[in-house]
């Protein structure tokens, strides 16, 4: 089959902006988007420049953007993309060496940052923890990661935000909290507490979509979320609108969004520095309702909040699996 390939191409060392160049070839069906891009670089232009390694998505190096969303292109089937011209660029939010290549530096920079080890609570510790199969089960998702970066090129917060702390290390670190081997579960928290950590991620799902190996890394930031609560921190402006959220929600059945700004944030001044968003939203008819308006079935939405305030996740620490007896 004929397919069309539109590659987004640039080399800083020599001052080149990005250009699009495009590339025909024909290819049998099987073939998959990176042994496409293969042929291109070895029959029709050999400066093409593009990372791969195992060619079994597993190793991750083949990372790229292809028709706006990350992908590892050996687990692309050109049979299943639209048979239009085929966009592929370099992954996002990361520096661009050339082509397709981008420099991994500042996505392990912000791996290595969260201590991604086990720490427990004895150096060395006396013997070998055992842990229990269902005790493990729900980190089966985390491990699983294989370092690609496709969610950190695709994460919108990240994009924006550059002291974001980013998807893969988030995911990351909760295998670590999670793990009842380690014991600085509260270290951990407290530090993914602060800027650049767990409340900053403004759940666009990018990460979830675009994960080739389902690892899902914004459910664990949520559960991050979740334990910090449990543990008490709850003085930040993450915290207190996840709180304030509950108790409109609660109160009125509907969000109350004026009240919940006044809510999450600390004081007065905070709160006049959006004064420049809600002179804008006001231009626009876009200002919420200054009275809330309480919908008819309040008591059940109250109901079901109260249900799910009370179900926690399950969590195991250190301490606790050694009372247990989970330690050989």
């Amino acid at each position: 089959m004929d397919i069309k390939l539109k590659v987004r191409r640039q080399n800083p060392e020599a001052d080149d902006k990005p250009f699009w160049k495009d590339y025909a070839v024909e290819v049998p069906e099987y073939y998959t988007l990176l042994d496409a891009l293969l042929k291109v670089r070895e029959e029709v232009d050999e400066t093409l420049a593009l990372r791969c390694s195992c060619r079994s998505h597993i190793c991750g190096s083949c990372g790229m953007r292809v028709n706006g969303h990350a992908a590892l292109a050996c687990k692309t089937k050109l049979s299943d993309i639209d048979q239009g011209a085929v966009t592929v660029e370099p992954m996002g939010n990361m520096p661009v060496i050339r082509d397709l290549v981008v420099d991994l530096e500042p996505f392990w920079n912000k791996l290595y940052s969260i201590k991604p080890y086990l720490q427990p609570a004895t150096d060395p510790p006396e013997r070998e923890y055992v842990v229990p199969n269902d005790t493990m089960f729900h980190l089966d998702g985390v491990v699983n990661c294989i370092m690609c970066g496709a969610c950190v090129s695709d994460c919108e917060s990240l994009s924006v935000n550059p002291i974001f702390i980013g998807p893969t290390a988030l995911a990351k670190e909760y295998r670590f909290v999670a793990d009842p081997r380690d014991a600085a579960d509260r270290e951990r928290l407290t530090q993914m507490n602060g800027p650049g950590g767990v409340w900053d991620c403004t759940h666009c799902f990018q990460c979830v979509e675009v994960c080739p190996k389902d690892v899902a890394p914004m459910e664990r930031i949520m559960a991050m979320r979740r334990m910090m609560m449990d543990m008490g921190m709850e003085q930040n402006n993450g915290a207190k609108r996840a709180n304030a959220f509950m108790d409109l929600v609660g109160s009125y059945g509907r969000l109350d969004e004026t009240r919940l700004l006044m809510r999450s944030v600390s004081g007065l001044g905070e709160l006049m520095s959006f004064s420049k968003v809600g002179l804008r939203a006001l231009w626009k008819g876009k200002l919420p309702p200054l009275r809330p308006h309480r919908i008819a079935g309040a008591p059940a939405v109250r109901r079901i909040l109260e249900r799910a305030r009370n179900q926690r996740p399950r969590r195991f620490k250190v301490h606790q699996a050694q009372e247990e007896g989970v330690r050989a």
